[in-house]
């Protein structure tokens, strides 16, 4: 079996996550329970490429007819090969209509009152004035942050987990570091992140597709000076 042929044999079992499935599929029991959790965790395998409800529905049905023995609709030696670039022409499409999207949303953010630009191109806004120190590239930082997609879709937040985290300005995100060297201890900053200083092409699966720009809403809290 061909890997990407296995993938999308596993990734099929996520479609218990779709609107029009989770409905009916029974989670009473911890084993339910787990086969919808080990759905969940397959669907982020193929999670950028942007299948839609029908697309699921067929691979469903695939699924279906491969698992029961049923009659194949289509010869797997003929249309198997095929499956690659059909991932990849539709990768493609998805991280391209990303990409301009976000470029329009960053020009309309950089264009609001108070915005800063960093040198990787992150849009800075101050939302509340520190009155500390600011961290250099070489220090590490706790902070809080709340990280979302344009459309308000939460990614990440420490500020949901209810705990700061500490980190190396050196080994994070373009605009996460650049943003927070800009800052002041106590003070609070959002940050608009182009691809280019976020993470670009590859994106970061299975909520930040390729190409995204994405948003932080931070809080310096204390700088960790490098020894």
């Amino acid at each position: 079996m061909r890997p990407l042929i296995g993938l999308l044999f596993l990734s099929t079992l996520a479609a218990c996550a779709s609107p029009s499935t989770a409905e009916v599929v029974p989670l009473d029991t911890d084993e339910q329970k787990t086969l919808y959790a080990l759905g969940l965790a397959l669907s982020r395998q193929l999670a950028q490429v942007g299948f839609t409800e029908a697309d699921v529905r067929t691979i469903e049905a695939g699924l279906a007819d491969g698992i029961l023995g049923r009659e194949a609709r289509v010869d797997l030696q003929d249309w198997g090969p095929k499956i690659d670039g059909m991932i990849q022409t539709r990768m493609a499409a998805t991280m391209e209509t990303e990409k301009q999207e976000s470029l329009a949303y960053c020009d309309k953010r950089a264009a609001e009152e108070g915005a800063q630009k960093t040198a990787s191109g992150a849009i800075y806004f101050e939302t509340l004035p520190g009155s500390g120190e600011s961290p250099s590239a070489a220090d590490s930082v706790k902070v809080h942050y709340h990280g979302t997609l344009r459309d308000g879709t939460v990614f990440d937040s420490s500020v949901d987990r209810g705990e700061p985290v500490t980190f190396s300005l050196d080994g994070v995100i373009a605009c996460f570091s650049e943003g927070i060297q800009k800052m002041r201890v106590g003070g609070k900053a959002t940050l608009v992140c182009p691809s280019d200083a976020a993470y670009g092409d590859r994106g970061s699966a299975p909520l930040i597709k390729p190409g995204a720009a994405i948003n932080f809403e931070i809080e310096l809290i204390e700088i960790v000076k490098a020894s």
